[in-house]
């Protein structure tokens, strides 16, 4: 004689849908690389350009191929960091306000998806150095740019860009970290 066990099998399965199932699914919430930042040490920046600073050593200096009128452009990288910093230099030749309103035009475009932007304004008479930090909060492109003038010969301005969609929640601790180092930057500059 022959047992029909189906309906016990039947019963099994459907046993097993009901109360495997009583789980909901909840997604885990984004999360974001650990950053190890390097100590703080920086190296001078001496080349033939018209002015010199120091830099961290943990960035590495990129000379860009320009126009010759655009010959002292350099980025400045941080690969650990995954951001750089645009530094461009021109020569003053009666057109200081066009480049200090070209600087502001440049930032401001920003503030479309700024929260704020704070200027620090910089000067240092014995040494001839006149600028401003400025510092842009929100989900920018590039939330921290410069420039530095003698008012006379030279104009430096500088902008930082990471190689990231823009999310000031999970970028502020870098953007910190590298404004430190531009202040640095600004506060060693010297004219050649």
């Amino acid at each position: 004689m022959r047992k029909i066990l189906l309906p016990n099998k039947a019963l099994i399965l459907v046993f097993l849908a009901v109360f495997a199932c009583d789980r909901s699914y909840v997604p885990k919430p984004e999360g974001y690389l650990r950053i190890y930042y390097p100590e703080k040490a920086y190296t001078l920046f001496s080349t033939e350009a018209p002015f010199e600073f120091e830099y961290p050593v943990y960035a590495r200096l990129e000379h860009i191929n320009a126009q010759n009128d655009e010959q002292y452009w350099y980025d400045i990288n941080f690969p650990d960091l995954n951001g750089s910093i645009h530094l461009s230099y021109k020569q003053i030749e009666n057109n200081l306000d066009d480049y200090i309103n070209d600087s502001r035009t440049l930032v401001y475009k920003h503030s479309v998806r700024s929260d704020g932007i704070q200027e620090t304004p910089f000067y240092d008479t014995d040494n001839k150095r006149y600028g401003i930090l400025y510092e842009l909060s929100g989900n920018v492109a590039s939330p921290v740019q410069f420039f530095l003038t003698d008012s006379i010969k030279h104009f430096l301005r500088g902008s930082l860009y990471f190689n990231t969609t823009p999310n000031r929640d999970s970028l502020n601790p870098v953007i910190v970290f590298v404004t430190e180092d531009i202040r640095h930057m600004i506060e060693t500059l010297k004219w050649k």
